[in-house]
């Protein structure tokens, strides 16, 4: 599942650098290609933050502190 999450944001900034390739439509003030790029930022930290809390490795033993 994590390998998974992992490739979205890389399919995220390729797919977002061939489609959303255009000035025309402004989202908030920026144009499409700007907007799509501080979504995928946003949503690539989302992204590795979910990963991090499902990863096994980062498991708090018990009993010590981290």
């Amino acid at each position: 599942m994590k390998y998974f999450l992992v490739s979205l944001p890389i399919i995220g900034v390729f797919l977002g650098a061939t489609v959303f390739n255009r000035v025309t439509p402004f989202v908030f003030g920026m144009p499409l290609f700007f907007a799509w790029t501080l979504f995928n930022v946003l949503l690539m930290s989302a992204i590795m933050l979910t990963i991090y809390k499902i990863d096994p490795a980062n498991a708090k033993p018990s009993g010590e502190p981290r």
